[in-house]
């Protein structure tokens, strides 16, 4: 029986391998969307490296990110980020955590993230800084708390980027590309800023430039044309999800040890 989530499985498990393979994403991070069907879910992969996320690695989840059935396998401890903003912001369709290198000195240091080119206003006009530390006291820095995921729900607010202390990044986005495109291009936009301040000067976008540099993820071509390449890319270097549903097992031992394919 076709499965009704099949594609919106695959394009989760696509953007998280876009985004491990253009640099936002490593070990860690993880990307979530909205169940198309019913506001009160969404979908994330069992906790797995972005880059080898597959369609079968993904669950639902109801907002207080407990999943909808029995999991096989464990799921990531930060899923809490996702579920409190979803639940905060119903016109959220997709959320991405990352700790992208182009941001860390940003959250190290408590720099304001500025767009000082014109795909960097996707991310924003100084976006908010959250401190878990100013709520919670020391902790691991991990969001595993649901109180801790409202908390930087309420930080977001608004906004479509939040600067979390020492830690990292989350994004939030009206679709699954549309999120990818903003974590792509605030990370590249990072490493502008950080380029042009070496040279002792930024000139961020003025307040109107940033208003209308903004729309072009959504009202222009753009982000069709970036999903396009970084697909491209991805299936260039042999990258691709597999379409099943099932997530790849390790091949079997036979009784004289060496592998072999299981039918």
């Amino acid at each position: 029986m076709p499965d009704p989530l099949a594609d919106i499985r695959y394009e989760l498990a696509l953007a998280n391998r876009i985004l491990a393979h253009e640099g936002v994403l490593d070990a860690f991070g993880h990307v979530s969307v909205r169940h198309p069907k019913d506001p009160h879910r969404y979908l994330l992969s069992r906790s797995r490296s972005p880059e080898l996320v597959e369609p079968g690695d993904i669950s639902e989840y109801n907002l207080d990110s407990e999943p909808v059935r029995p999991l096989k396998l464990p799921p990531y401890s930060e899923r809490v980020i996702h579920g409190e903003i979803f639940k905060a912001r119903p016109d959220v369709m997709a959320v991405v955590h990352h700790h992208a290198a182009a941001f860390m000195p940003f959250v190290v240091a408590g720099v304001d993230y500025v767009p000082v080119f014109h795909l960097g206003a996707t991310g924003g006009v100084k976006p908010p800084f959250w401190d878990q530390r100013d709520e919670f006291g020391d902790t691991n820095l991990l969001v595993v708390k649901p109180q801790e995921g409202a908390s930087l729900a309420r930080a977001l607010g608004r906004h479509w980027m939040v600067l979390m202390r020492r830690h990292g990044v989350t994004v939030a986005g009206t679709s699954i590309r549309d999120v990818v495109f903003r974590s792509y291009f605030s990370a590249r936009n990072a490493e502008f800023q950080t380029a042009a301040a070496a040279f002792g000067t930024v000139g961020p976008l003025s307040a109107g430039e940033a208003a209308q540099a903004a729309l072009i993820g959504t009202k222009t071509t753009g982000q069709g044309r970036a999903w396009e390449l970084w697909t491209a890319r991805l299936a260039k270097a042999g990258g691709t999800p597999p379409s099943g549903g099932k997530s790849a097992r390790p091949a079997a031992k036979s009784k004289r040890g060496k592998t072999r394919k299981k039918r």
